[in-house]
């Protein structure tokens, strides 16, 4: 990508995920300590893990209706050769094209998967907090360890939704004798080549699932699982360093620096 697009190009369409990331987690982290609460009261806050994870899941509504359209126009943004100039480009193109309401076209999926990851993210990081920090302080080490730790957990075990996902997001259509968009789609075999080929577009998970299967087999699930920990590991582990940081300093609370 690089070589051939410039030496920014992988971080195309950083900009539209970082106007949504904030408000998008000011919503996800308020509604998740809201409901923990609710869930295991005042006395076991934090250290009921099923408390956690649906908290987590109520958290995660709220978070990916803001987070799912800027996914959707970065990952168009990142595909190799994108047709789009740039973000305000893509939105139009979109509205003319498809209407924006494929902007939420994966929300499905995008729930599914991260309802999984977000509930097994939020159970192990308090789980390791119990471990490492059963008090709860500010320690900037074990929100380190426990925020990487838990974010590389989450990542491996929802990589297959994840691809069905970025499939939903990024699959490549065209006008057919229908005037319909498309996509192609192999008959035969999962992973074995053949001429004949059937025209249906992914429109959400049970297709984009049959989609990826028939093309690559069980490993195409799990193509990109490397990445997206390594992504996630230092993601979530400054995500988790900051709120932390916050929270406990407009609490009042005294903190390590």
């Amino acid at each position: 990508m690089m070589a051939n697009e410039g030496f920014f190009r992988p971080v195309r369409g950083m900009h539209v995920v970082a106007s949504a990331a904030g408000p998008a987690h000011a919503l996800y982290f308020s509604c998740y300590e809201h409901m923990k609460l609710l869930f295991s009261g005042s006395s076991q806050v934090g250290h009921n893990p099923i408390a956690n994870g649906l908290a987590g899941c109520f958290a995660t509504l709220f978070h990916d209706a803001l987070m799912v359209p800027a996914d959707a126009i970065k990952q168009r943004l990142q595909i190799y050769a994108s047709p789009y100039a740039g973000a305000i480009d893509c939105l139009q193109k979109i509205r003319q094209r498809e209407g924006l309401s494929v902007l939420y076209r994966s929300y499905t999926t995008q729930l599914t998967m991260n309802i999984p990851f977000h509930s097994v993210h939020l159970v192990t990081y308090e789980l390791l907090q119990d471990y490492l920090n059963y008090a709860r302080t500010y320690d900037p080490l074990s929100h380190v360890i426990s925020g990487a730790g838990a974010g590389a957990i989450a990542s491996a075990v929802t990589t297959p939704l994840d691809v069905c996902k970025t499939l939903l997001n990024t699959q490549e259509c065209c006008l057919a004798s229908t005037g319909g968009p498309t996509c192609s789609v192999p008959r035969g075999s999962p992973g074995t080549s053949t001429n004949t080929v059937a025209t249906q577009e992914a429109r959400g998970l049970i297709t984009a699932i049959r989609v990826i299967y028939m093309q690559g087999g069980i490993p195409a699930f799990f193509k990109g699982l490397t990445p997206r920990v390594l992504y996630q590991m230092p993601s979530t582990a400054v995500a988790w360093s900051c709120y932390e940081f916050f929270k406990h300093s407009f609490a009042g609370k005294p903190t390590i620096l």
